[in-house]
């Protein structure tokens, strides 16, 4: 088959891209400082409505607690020294569930669960064991779902341990950010690295056989040496994925990163340079890089969905996860259905006020226009695979997916040709630009210039 016509349109001026343009990180598209109280409890509720019985959803939990606030952080979260308030939240979590499962009741089976936050592990043991068993109690579990938990290793104990296992931990991500005591003290999270070694072979003791771990380049006080070494000490830990991420500075949005000097921070060419580092090495000891900042050895469930084309990405990452369904619960937690996003109240008072009564929790959200589903199809296929197909693009979506080729087609013969280029039928991202990305995707974002949202730098 040969490629639309729509590919050969005429030259369109582009502006420049550089390494500090501010984009968005594509989770989602549209992304959420577009989302809008339109969508509301009663748009929500029509789409769980909607759900068929044989649909495979996911679910994620957050958690919005946490004993300690790393500086680094821009997650919805707020410390607390005392449980009290944890224990509160976690009857209205208890009371959102039971709403949300007697809505979806029986349509749809739950193949992944996904525990956020905040710090799902400062929970206590039997509240971790009683979570559990209200999750199971009303949702319907495929046998073999995965359950994820995101690991403060700060926080682990036997018993937390033993919690998670019981419930059916399947994966374990843990969150190291970086080795070295002098960043560890600028970003408030002192975790040393026989500690993190402990936390994962207690993990793998209980027969949980995938670990991620996050690490993070950009942040105060780094340089190529010691992202080096946390790299090389991560890798002895043999884990099944890592995740490389960049620093987001955004004190206009979490003012606790006032906390971090902003002259503590490496400029963009130092931040691309620490992450090429830091992918060499990894790929050197032989993962599969995916996606923008994930890789995973070759055997891993996410390598091998790579290399089927059928890695996703969603608000958690990059995902094998397939579900067109994702419902959020907690609060700040966003969902994605067919027909579009919605987002949980963030406050935590709020929340447990709505859901306490009775009602879903939805905030804002987003109804998805054909335009935004072609969008957001060609946005995850560059994310995921630095790539996308012409005919494809039009084959799901008609005349819409000719509009956006003609954009593809314009910006591959543009002066920014070389971030996106037409191969065959395929449109792609070259190699040397692949750090790059998400710029490339904002080129394709319809609502970027049209709000007041502040992104982090494109590397």
């Amino acid at each position: 088959m040969t490629a639309p016509a729509a590919i050969i349109q005429p030259p369109h001026p582009t502006p420049a891209i550089g390494l500090g343009d501010s984009v968005p990180r594509y989770t989602s598209y549209p992304t959420a400082p577009h989302f809008h109280p339109g969508v509301d409890a009663i748009t929500v509720r029509g789409w769980m409505d909607a759900l068929e019985g044989d649909d495979e959803i996911s679910l994620y939990l957050h958690i919005p607690y946490c004993d300690r606030l790393c500086w680094f952080c821009a997650c919805h979260t707020k410390q607390t020294r005392h449980y009290a308030p944890v224990a509160t939240f976690l009857r209205s979590l208890h009371k959102e569930i039971e709403t949300v499962g007697g809505l979806v009741n029986g349509r749809g089976r739950v193949r992944a669960v996904h525990f956020g936050g905040g710090s799902p592990t400062m929970l206590k043991a039997d509240d971790i064991l009683t979570l559990g068993k209200v999750l199971r109690d009303r949702f319907d579990f495929l046998n073999d779902a995965s359950l994820s938990v995101e690991i403060d290793p700060n926080d682990m104990n036997e018993g937390r341990l033993d919690a998670f296992a019981a419930i059916g931990m399947t994966r374990a991500s843990l969150g190291v950010q970086d080795f070295d005591p002098k960043v560890q003290k600028a970003i408030n999270r002192e975790q040393s690295f026989a500690l993190s070694k402990s936390i994962v072979d207690a993990v793998r003791a209980r027969g949980v056989r995938s670990i991620n771990l996050d690490l993070l380049y950009g942040l105060p006080h780094q340089t190529l040496k010691s992202v080096a070494t946390t790299v090389m000490q991560a890798l002895t830990l043999a884990p099944d994925r890592l995740a490389l991420f960049g620093y987001a500075h955004v004190p206009w949005f979490k003012k606790h990163q006032t906390m971090i000097d902003k002259a503590w921070l490496p400029d963009s060419a130092a931040r691309l340079a620490q992450s090429q580092l830091a992918a060499r090495l990894i790929v050197d000891a032989g993962y599969d890089a995916l996606g923008l900042d994930h890789f995973a050895k070759p055997q891993d469930a996410l390598a091998v969905a790579a290399r089927a084309g059928k890695i996703r990405r969603n608000f958690q990452g990059y995902t094998e996860d397939q579900c067109e369904t994702l419902i959020g619960l907690g609060p700040s937690s966003i969902s994605r259905f067919r027909q579009g996003h919605a987002q949980n109240i963030v406050a935590t008072g709020e929340y447990e006020k709505v859901v306490d009564s009775g009602q879903l929790a939805t905030a804002r959200g987003i109804e998805f226009s054909l335009d935004d589903l072609a969008r957001g199809w060609v946005i995850e296929r560059l994310m995921c695979s630095f790539a996308f197909s012409a005919i494809e693009l039009v084959e799901r979506f008609g005349t819409v997916g000719q509009t956006v080729l003609c954009e593809a087609s314009r910006l591959a013969i543009s002066g920014a040709g070389q971030l996106l280029r037409l191969d065959g039928e395929n449109f792609v991202v070259p190699e040397e630009s692949r750090p790059l990305v998400r710029t490339v995707a904002a080129r394709f974002d319809k609502y970027l210039n049209n709000g007041t949202g502040r992104h982090s730098p494109a590397v």
